[in-house]
């Protein structure tokens, strides 16, 4: 798209938002992202929910699994963060608690105390061949040793659903697979689980919405930078009463990889355009957090990551970065910290979703 075209989406707006009550949950990439953006963040975050995600810097693992840092984080984000061999191979959640108090001292994140008084909802699916549960299982082993309580973590992993997003809509895919458009059926609204369990007691959601999906401009929050692997575009549910100036907080959604509104599909390095999947829009308009916001005076915002495969950045999946594809130095890669242009992007949309 051209810098003509994105003048077609207006700016984001600014809410009567209070950002310290703000929440983020992810599948999948983003699921990795939510940890990150939840940790660089935590002092504006009450929760977080993590479908089929693994913890903080898990890609640097074993920095020595290659001769060139850039290959040794692809191949810990695969084999080590995803399908590892075996259990033990997954990633060691007592030394990636140690790397995240030690980023937090740096100042790279916020302090990892602020995560103690919060809430977190973790998922595996037993039929996940995506992500495998014993690396999820190190997630939930991760935020107790930063200071979650137990009892604040809902830990999830004994339905038999494959790597997705659950919903109890008929059309979506069955429980058990492991396909696009990672949506799949399984009896009960797993965004509306997420939501009650960071926030507590919610209003039932609503049958039909009120409020509307806005569209705009993403580029200003990552400056055009290519780097970024964003969409020029990003979607925010934004109910009727909010728009009209009611007192709100802000969940940010992270969809997975090739969910994305903008997704095309990449063969031989050419963007395939005359195969483009007829699903982008579902992640933002069919997992059920607009109907629960749409009850409960919550604005959902919908980032973009965008499918890139050149010299700049390798992302042809439209994934969030958790492994490094958007450092310019991977022998020291910056993209879990607060500076990380992903994380930076997002937080921007937050804040000025918050009148900032």
């Amino acid at each position: 798209m051209s810098k003509k075209n994105a003048s077609l989406a207006p700016p984001l707006a600014g809410f009567n938002a209070d950002l310290s009550q703000s929440s983020v949950s992810g599948l999948s990439s983003g699921a990795f992202m939510t940890v990150q953006l939840h940790l660089a963040h935590s002092s504006t975050f009450v929760g977080a929910g993590i479908i089929a995600g693994g913890p903080f810097r898990c890609a640097e693992s074993y920095r020595a699994a290659a001769a060139i840092a850039e290959d040794a984080l692809t191949l810990n984000a695969l084999y080590v963060c995803m399908n590892p061999l075996i259990p033990q191979a997954a990633p060691n959640p007592a030394k990636l608690a140690e790397v995240a108090r030690e980023t937090a001292a740096q100042g790279l994140i916020d302090a990892v105390e602020n995560l103690a008084g919060q809430r977190v909802y973790i998922f595996t699916g037993t039929e996940d061949k995506v992500v495998d549960s014993s690396v999820v299982d190190t997630t939930r082993r991760f935020y107790e040793m930063l200071g979650v309580a137990p009892a604040a973590i809902h830990y999830e992993n004994t339905l038999p659903a494959g790597h997705s997003i659950i919903t109890d809509n008929p059309e979506d895919n069955p429980l058990g697979v492991n396909r696009p458009p990672y949506i799949n059926q399984g009896g009960f609204m797993q965004s509306r689980v997420i939501l009650e369990h960071i926030y507590g007691p919610l209003k039932p959601p609503v049958e039909r919405t009120t409020g509307r999906i806005v569209r705009f401009d993403q580029t200003e929050f990552f400056g055009a930078d290519p780097r970024a692997s964003m969409s020029e575009f990003a979607y925010a549910y934004v109910p009727k009463a909010v728009e009209e100036g009611a007192p709100c907080r802000v969940h940010v959604a992270l969809y997975g990889c090739k969910q994305g509104y903008n997704y095309v599909n990449f063969v031989n390095g050419q963007p395939d355009l005359e195969n483009c999947p007829p699903y982008g829009n579902r992640y933002f308009t069919t997992t059920g957090y607009n109907e629960m916001a749409d009850a409960n005076n919550l604005i959902i915002l919908y980032p973009q990551a965008e499918g890139t495969d050149n010299a700049v950045s390798q992302n042809p999946e439209g994934c969030w970065d958790w492994w490094g594809y958007t450092a310019e130095n991977p022998e020291n890669p910056d993209y879990y910290s607060k500076q990380a242009i992903q994380i930076q992007a997002i937080h921007g949309m937050l804040q000025r979703l918050g009148g900032r």
